[in-house]
């Protein structure tokens, strides 16, 4: 009888664990304009001004288009904070219109 009840409390507890995990929203990606990349070391410093910000997954700069795309888990931050974080490094940027 104690065996199953402990099987009966395993399982509680993992059942009641599976909503936790769906509550966490989905990584999203957006894509800056930052016009004021003048050299290829330009995307170098973009790039790792936004790996900076907590909850940047990845980010991708490219001097070419003068962009970043940026993938971040909106729980931890957002796109307001990413803007900053270029402006602070000396880039300003913008949400690049479709």
């Amino acid at each position: 009888m104690l065996r199953a009840s402990k099987v009966v409390v395993l399982l509680f507890f993992l059942v009641s664990a599976l909503p936790l995990a769906s509550l966490a929203a989905a990584p999203q990606t957006v894509v800056l304009d930052v016009p004021g990349m003048t050299c290829q070391f330009c995307p170098i410093t973009i790039r790792k001004a936004l790996e900076k910000v907590d909850g940047v997954i990845e980010a991708k700069v490219v001097f070419e288009t003068k962009t970043a795309t940026v993938t971040f888990d909106p729980d931890k931050t957002n796109v307001e904070a990413l803007i900053k974080a270029t402006t602070d490094a000396g880039y300003p940027s913008t949400v690049k219109k479709p």
